[in-house]
């Protein structure tokens, strides 16, 4: 039996040694069996010394839960269409297609499920119902992400949505420091009270849910309240000085299997000799001038890139974001087509950027009676997702960078545009 001064110790180190590990997450982007030992070491010692830890132990850990909680609900429902398409993801990496349509409804569960109970954690209300809640909601994370991390179904799970990108490796690692914390409170639960009556407690957890499902409903209806993605009003699209690109070749020596990298052109490809021995085996490219995000190519309906004569404009022009023509909003075609007559009247870019087919495109435009005349390009459908979240969005670019970006339920009139961007040109 640890003495009560050992059993303090031991239970503040325990505690920082979790702190430690989250840290340490940064540096493990992949498979590492040393820090998967030291993880799940940690998680038998919270199990092991679960009766050492003491009222102020258990707060720590109490808070800590509910922080993190809090910050996952509110980084995906502040972008809920967002959390949407990456449950899609998963439906189509489980092979339950057909669950599709309700991926918004399971993204507002989802998203304040997690919200609601890390203000439940971090107000202490209903700490021993809570605590059953956030142990099978974290179990059933943990399962899912260790089968991200072995077999890689969907890249990315958006826990933390667009603010925290993360491997799924990473992924997998932080459940199991959250599951450590998560273990602490769940194993004293017994020990916890809560800090309001039984009716304040079911009224905070019944307003708290509704606040931030009407939230989540303003996000969705609107462009995101935060934008972490690249499309960010403000941000530059491409580099204005750009770096030379750097290729590394790689060789095989084809007596001893020995493998070198040589930064293009710097290997001895004039000497015949060392060619006669060496074999080429791939390249690899490193871009210093590839903006994270930036994975946008316009092209043409005949296969040509005209990305750069775009972004690249130095004057305002417009770019329309309608990923799936089959969905958008019919009714605020008929507004861009206006937006977009008055840009050609007054010798303004104005563009269409679709993942969906030309025989789809005219189809659509003609059962609204829209003459087929706006300059429609292809591109990826997952890019244009992650550029705007609505289809049809607005875009208005300059020099490079994004002006600003309206929601379809927003669009704005070409007197508003010309009052607020255009007569500053």
């Amino acid at each position: 039996m640890i003495n009560s001064k050992l059993a303090t110790v031991t239970g503040w180190v325990i505690l920082a040694l979790t702190l430690f590990s989250a840290l340490l997450i940064n540096f493990f982007n992949g498979y590492n069996l040393p820090f998967l030992a030291l993880l799940l070491f940690l998680l038998i010692l919270v199990l092991r010394y679960r009766n050492i830890f003491d009222k102020r132990m258990l707060v720590a850990g109490r808070i800590l839960l509910g922080v993190l909680f809090l910050f996952s609900g509110f980084s995906k429902g502040v972008d809920p269409l967002g959390t949407a398409y990456r449950i899609e993801d998963y439906f189509i990496a489980y092979g339950v297609d057909w669950m599709m349509p309700s991926a918004v409804f399971f993204s507002f569960l989802l998203n304040t499920g997690e919200l609601l109970l890390g203000g439940l954690l971090l107000f202490n209300v209903k700490p021993r119902i809570t605590a059953w809640l956030v142990l099978l909601m974290m179990t059933a994370f943990t399962l899912i992400t260790l089968n991200d991390a072995l077999n890689n179904p969907v890249p990315d799970c958006g826990c933390f949505g667009d603010a925290l990108i993360m491997s799924n490796w990473q992924t997998f690692y932080k459940n199991l420091v959250i599951m450590a914390l998560v273990l602490l409170v769940f194993t004293n639960r017994n020990h916890l009270s809560g800090s309001f009556r039984n009716a304040t407690e079911w009224a905070l957890a019944a307003g708290l849910a509704a606040l931030f499902i009407t939230f989540q409903f303003l996000n969705f209806i609107n462009l995101p309240m935060m934008d972490f993605r690249s499309w960010k009003i403000g941000n530059r699209l491409y580099v204005v000085n750009p770096l030379p690109v750097k290729y590394y070749l790689t060789y095989r020596n084809t007596e001893t299997g020995e493998t070198k990298e040589y930064l293009s052109p710097n290997y001895p490809y004039s000497d015949s000799a060392w060619m006669a021995k060496w074999e080429f085996v791939n390249q690899r490219t490193e871009d210093p001038n590839r903006l994270p995000g930036m994975d946008l190519a316009i092209i043409t309906f005949v296969g040509e890139e005209v990305t750069g004569d775009y972004l690249q404009n130095p004057d305002y022009h417009f770019i329309v974001v309608a990923w799936d023509l089959k969905i958008a909003d019919e009714k605020a075609f008929q507004q861009i087509h206006q937006l977009y007559q008055s840009a050609e009247e007054n010798g303004y870019s104005f563009i269409v950027l679709t993942a969906t087919l030309p025989d789809n495109i005219q189809q659509f435009l003609e059962a609204q009676n829209i003459p087929f005349d706006m300059p429609f390009f292809n591109a990826d459908d997952i890019t244009l997702k992650t550029i705007i979240r609505a289809n049809p969005g607005l875009i208005l670019v300059k020099d490079g960078q994004v002006i600003d970006k309206w929601h379809h339920n927003h669009l704005p009139s070409w007197d508003e545009l010309t009052r607020e961007y255009l007569q500053q040109k």
